[in-house]
């Protein structure tokens, strides 16, 4: 199996950040948050020009796949994670709590989630139907999850003023992207692994930025290595449980082999992408960004490793004769 190439610019990047934080203070001349918003509606801009419609329409034949799927992202997650929040109290823990919930919280990605199902030989028209629509959904859902919580605790969060800020740099470059995908949208596909590299480059400026005021406000020096060993953990018994549920329920529905691979690959995966761009528009300044983000990094490199492993296996055993 090989490293994934972006999570290893993502330790880079928390590297430089620890090493060299000035840049990302509210004292650099760099601009780095104007820049960051600025990225953050041209990744949306781009998405609405690359969502095909016809696919979105033609994909609601097989609805028990896809009701499955954003049952599984968007309400089983978020549940696993709340029945834990009595034992998480105090500061430092209930902001750990809240990063899984964050992380719970969010849509499922698209290229990966495609790409894996591809390789594992599933329905690829469902996983981009999926795919496409989880992000739409997200921008509604997701702030409802998180704005429950934040709410109840003495940090300001207005909901209203959350989606105000999604309207604007989020879903209405989506509906431009859409508008003029007819004059757009051909340059958009023949340019897609730019704008790939472009996604990237934008995600991990706002990693770096959330690392930097983190480690300059010190808030990792309350997080001892026995911590991030247990968040680890916690990572991994959230996938599993996910992945081996929405297993189980596939083959009580019946689902032939295609659709339960898609199914549990597509129902398990979060977005970093909308994981890091919501991080921005979502979580108040109060909260270190830094923390917030740590499981939601250490979910993709696991989902990455585990779900290539298992596609390439399942892609091999489906070419046996």
């Amino acid at each position: 199996m090989k490293i994934d190439k972006f999570v290893l610019a993502i330790v880079l990047t928390i590297g430089i950040a620890y090493f060299f934080p000035s840049f990302g203070d509210g004292e650099s001349r760099i601009a780095l948050d104007r820049i960051a918003s600025i990225g953050i509606s041209m990744i949306f801009f781009f998405y609405g020009l690359k969502l095909s419609l016809k696919q979105l329409v033609s994909g609601l034949k097989n609805w028990r796949l896809h009701l499955l799927v954003q049952l599984s992202t968007f309400l089983l997650f978020p549940l696993l994670v709340i029945v834990f929040y009595p034992f998480f109290q105090g500061d430092t823990t209930e902001s750990v709590w809240l990063a899984f919930l964050f992380l719970a919280a969010l849509p499922s990605t698209v290229s990966s989630s495609v790409v894996m199902v591809s390789l594992a030989k599933g329905n690829v028209s469902a996983a981009i139907f999926n795919a496409s629509i989880s992000g739409l959904i997200g921008i509604v859902i997701t702030p409802l999850w998180v704005g429950i919580f934040l709410q109840q605790s003495s940090v300001e969060y207005s909901l209203s003023e959350i989606y105000l800020k999604l309207l604007f740099e989020i879903l209405l470059p989506v509906v431009l992207g859409l508008f003029l995908q007819k004059y757009l949208g051909k340059f958009a596909r023949k340019y897609t692994a730019y704008l790939t590299w472009f996604d990237k480059s934008i995600i991990l400026l706002i990693i770096y930025k959330s690392f930097a005021e983190s480690f300059e406000e010190g808030v990792f020096t309350t997080v001892k290595g026995i911590d991030l060993v247990l968040i680890s953990l916690g990572v991994v018994t959230l996938f599993c449980v996910v992945y081996f549920t929405i297993g189980y329920i596939s083959r009580r529905l019946n689902f032939n082999r295609e659709d339960q691979i898609t199914a549990q690959f597509s129902g398990t995966k979060k977005s970093l992408v909308h994981g890091t761009v919501f991080s921005k528009v979502l979580l108040p300044e109060s909260l270190a960004l830094g923390l917030m983000l740590l499981p939601l990094m250490l979910f993709h490199a696991f989902q990455i490793l585990v779900i290539s492993f298992i596609a390439t296996k399942a892609g091999r055993f489906k070419n046996r004769p």
